[in-house]
């Protein structure tokens, strides 16, 4: 039987992995697979390297189009990233009746929605295993092997900069600025480390597994994002001396409690986790994913969410899972977001308003008599359960304090009421610092 001919666009990092690791195992992937998988052509800008890269195994071309446009190609691989030409590279080969496996987290989180329903008209797959936590096969998971589940709720350390950066500052006591430098000369971090330390990828991501579990289009719009750059060295500390981690932490959560509006949290932020916790003892540029569900209760996924071969590895199951369902039936094949199209939820997303979590609260006070008092008063006031409190000799002068909090669940509305009424007191003599917790259990 002919081998499966694929198009590749885009021969970076990660395209050069998928060639190699196909090239390499191929015997081992035709045997899963039930047919022989080919890189038949390859696209990118920087044809030179490109041959350095495939040798004679692949012709090689500067335009993606004639790609697309070549009848004898059944699937096309998208690893150029980004929303623009992307975008239209792979709304062209969708309408060339090609298959489409990407690496795109940028892409379908905000595209998604159109992309999957062109998909469906024209009856073709988009796969995207490695668009969520590199290597480590969580959409796998979410959309197959819970698909019997209901999901509760997703919390994920889901970009590994991010993560390496928290834990130099936790093991070393260095600032973020300074963990950044390191991260970046390592190349852990890109130049223009934005989308990473602020949140952005993780929300990307976030955006795409909050789809799978729920059955609700893509709302990348709608995703509460905040990230780490503003993160102090000496709340980290504060945090281990209280049992707790900080992570960046990507979370979607099914509501449905009595007194709340029934919809979805998604949201990315950094978050207070108990360091017994297995997630919060993820270390380095390490990815994991912890999923609750109603019949199989907590699980947890942990590998390496980036890098050539991890995502090649992502990248190549999924054109054997293309390989195996070509010729399928449309309508037997695993939808994209694992609910059939037509079975959709309405389900809101909810305004950060609208959460119920527990919180760390830092305070820079005026070490006099009643300052405690009065801000218990006011957490009082606005339904504010405290659960513990840390009182540390502050930095700047013996006049004043660190005042650590630690609050039982209440909506987060009620917190920034309170927050604004603590800040007007004149013995709060700094901006408060204020990280969520999460339980996880």
């Amino acid at each position: 039987m002919k081998p499966i001919q694929v198009g590749l666009l885009g021969i970076g990092t990660v395209g050069s992995g998928t060639f190699e690791v196909l090239l390499r195992n191929q015997e081992e992937i035709k045997r899963r697979a039930g047919r022989g998988i080919e890189i038949a052509m390859v696209a990118d800008l920087d044809t030179e390297r490109a041959r350095q890269v495939v040798g004679n195994h692949a012709q090689v071309v500067s335009d993606a189009k004639a790609v697309i446009a070549n009848p004898d190609i059944d699937i096309v691989i998208e690893l150029i990233g980004g929303y623009g030409i992307a975008k239209q590279l792979v709304m062209a080969a969708i309408e060339a009746g090609k298959h489409v496996v990407t690496a795109n987290k940028a892409l379908l989180a905000v595209h998604g929605t159109e992309i999957f329903a062109a998909a469906h008209r024209r009856g073709v797959m988009i796969c995207f295993e490695a668009a969520v936590a590199g290597g480590i096969p969580i959409i796998k998971a979410l959309r197959e092997g819970l698909t019997a589940n209901r999901i509760e709720w997703i919390a994920g350390i889901i970009n590994g900069t991010t993560n390496f950066i928290l834990s130099e500052m936790r093991d070393k006591g260095l600032p973020f600025a300074e963990v950044l430098q390191q991260a970046q000369s390592l190349g852990y971090a890109e130049a223009d480390p934005t989308f990473d330390i602020e949140g952005v990828d993780a929300a990307h991501k976030a955006t795409i597994m909050s789809a799978i579990a729920y059955g609700i289009p893509v709302q990348f719009d709608k995703a509460y994002i905040e990230g780490i750059s503003k993160l102090q060295a000496q709340d980290i500390r504060y945090a281990e001396q209280l049992g707790y981690r900080i992570k960046l932490l990507g979370i979607a959560k099914r509501v449905n409690a009595k007194g709340s509006r029934e919809g979805i949290e998604l949201r990315v932020h950094p978050c207070l986790v108990p360091n017994k916790r297995l997630i919060a003892n993820v270390e380095g540029a390490m990815n994991a994913v912890m999923i609750q569900a109603d019949a199989v209760g907590t699980t947890l996924y942990y590998g390496k969410g980036a890098g050539s071969e991890p995502t090649a590895s992502a990248v190549i199951a999924d054109l054997v899972d293309v390989t195996r369902l070509m010729t399928a039936d449309p309508l037997n094949r695993v939808p994209h977001l694992a609910f059939q199209p037509d079975s959709m939820s309405d389900l809101p997303i909810l305004s950060m308003d609208e959460v119920r979590t527990s919180y760390y609260l830092r305070l820079v006070v005026a070490d006099e008599t009643g300052v405690l008092a009065k801000i218990a008063g006011i957490l009082a006031q606005a339904d504010i359960s405290i659960d513990a409190v840390l009182q540390r000799p502050g930095s700047e002068s013996k006049q004043e304090t660190d005042l650590i909090i630690l609050t039982h669940a209440c909506l987060e509305l009620h917190m920034n009421e309170a927050m604004a009424s603590i800040q007007a007191l004149s013995s709060v003599l700094a901006p408060i610092v204020r990280i969520r917790k999460e339980e996880l259990s």
